[in-house]
């Protein structure tokens, strides 16, 4: 079997929502017709009647682009290298953290994901889900919710996501660019309009939607709605993962923050000013997101890549 000795570089997976937007800058280039899937994972009609709402870094049909492994989807490689590419703590055969950036010109729905218990009892095969946003871009009066207002019960909100109200009884944030947010099962949440993000999170995309504000889906109709279970599971005592400590240390090729951790992933941001070796963790997956900048990759066994983004 191949050894993995080089970084893998992956295809990225672009997905059309009815609350994305059709430019992609300055991270990405506008994809080709047949790399663009809608909500329903079809083919989208055209490129140009498309909104993409998100591109999936680490999904498992990514394509690697790449080294001895070229032409398997992430899937296949983490089924058959598991702990080698995965980290030897992760036992299950799909890769740990699905990462992707999100483009918002709309507010999306209302959502709570659940934890890993009631995943693994009421959606067999599935793992729960804890995310993490890293604000890329946020434009002046963005905004975002994230939990429900001192003093607001399952029974408020309930009535509020019956009437398309729910804005009015959870706590809406301006977010700033580098600011970062965790966001623990439980704990509702949408996003607004304007927004690039950078999100890192259990492989899983089990979410529970709570209200959708009267919007139709792509096909014209109301998108369903996950009342009852997501009610099972919202936890209405949950603080806001606001304001996280910012742990920041001069590196001799630049910086390093420290921006969340949790027991599923941490995040790291990374300011590189000069060149710099980097020594993976036999423990653990890791994955390397290139947010502003240019440069090039180098290895050992000889592989060189440039970097998929240029700003």
């Amino acid at each position: 079997m191949p050894k993995l000795d080089t970084p893998l570089k992956l295809s990225p997976i672009y997905k059309q929502k009815i609350w994305g937007r059709d430019d992609l800058a300055p991270l990405f280039e506008w994809p080709e017709l047949e790399k663009v899937a809608d909500d329903r994972g079809v083919s989208a009609r055209s490129a140009e009647e498309s909104l993409i709402g998100e591109v999936w870094i680490t999904d498992e049909s990514s394509k690697i682009l790449n080294g001895a492994v070229a032409g398997l989807t992430l899937g296949e490689v983490s089924r058959k290298y598991r702990s080698e590419l995965n980290g030897v703590n992760w036992k299950d055969r799909r890769f740990p953290i699905l990462s992707k950036y999100i483009f918002t010109s709309d507010w999306l729905s209302l959502q709570v994901n659940p934890a890993d218990r009631y995943a693994r009892k009421h959606e067999p095969g599935n793992l729960g889900k804890c995310e993490m946003w890293y604000v890329v871009r946020a434009a002046r009066g963005a905004r975002l919710l994230l939990g429900a207002k001192p003093g607001v019960t399952k029974e408020k909100l309930r009535a509020a996501f019956e009437r398309g109200k729910s804005r009015e009884i959870l706590q809406s944030i301006r977010p700033r660019a580098g600011e970062a947010f965790l966001v623990q099962p439980g704990t509702v949440h949408a996003l607004g309009p304007q927004l690039i993000l950078f999100e890192a999170e259990q492989n899983s995309d089990l979410t529970y939607r709570l209200d959708d504000f009267g919007r139709l889906g792509l096909d014209g109709k109301p998108r369903p709605l996950h009342v009852a279970k997501g009610l099972e599971v919202v936890r209405v005592d949950g603080r806001r993962e606001r304001r996280l400590p910012k742990f920041a240390f001069s590196e001799p090729y630049g910086s390093r923050r420290y921006v969340v951790a949790c027991r599923h992933f941490a995040v790291e941001e990374i300011m590189l000013r000069k060149r710099v070796t980097f020594h993976g963790s036999p423990p653990r997956g890791e994955i390397l997101a290139v947010l502003e900048g240019g440069g090039r990759g180098e290895t050992s066994a000889g592989w060189r890549g440039r970097s998929l983004i240029h700003i």
